[in-house]
């Protein structure tokens, strides 16, 4: 009987410990949804994807093209070049709807983009309902933006 005794009261003991120490919210956010959270809105915002630090990432100035980096780094995305030069990527099997800033952009557009001007790329791998060529998903590109300068009201004598 005392043995049981012992038991119940180690036992309401740590749960007294283990509520105490819940404080009902998650303190760490992992870098990728920081990253969602300050770069894609509406439609980008919502939908799961790989998300790539471009801006932080020091293998990617040596490329002339953002999607001649981008093989091998996400699974499931190929990357074929034309004739013509211009490279087209693939995700299993479709063409995605290449955006930057959340705007659709043709191919080519992405050979006048200079790498070092990109903070994130989220590769949408599903089905994406947001724009053109939804079935082959999406590849969202987002630039850098300028910090906007706090202008010092000065007054005149």
């Amino acid at each position: 009987m005392k043995n049981y005794l012992v038991m119940v009261v180690v036992t309401l003991a740590a749960f007294t410990v283990s509520a105490q120490k819940y404080n009902g919210s998650s303190a760490t956010i992992s870098t990728e949804q920081r990253l969602n959270d300050m770069y894609c809105t509406g439609m980008f915002k919502s939908t799961d994807g790989v998300i790539l630090d471009v801006e932080n990432n020091v293998t990617t100035s040596g490329h002339l093209n953002i999607l001649n980096w981008l093989p091998g780094r996400v699974a499931g995305l190929q990357i074929y070049r034309t004739a013509l030069g211009i490279s087209v990527p693939v995700i299993r099997g479709a063409v995605p709807g290449v955006y930057v800033d959340e705007i659709l952009v043709p191919l080519n557009f992405l050979d006048a983009l200079n790498v070092n001007d990109i903070a994130i790329i989220k590769i949408i791998k599903t089905p994406f309902l947001g724009g053109f060529n939804g079935a082959g998903g999406a590849i969202a590109i987002y630039t850098i933006g300028g910090e906007e300068e706090e202008e010092e009201d000065v007054a005149s004598p």
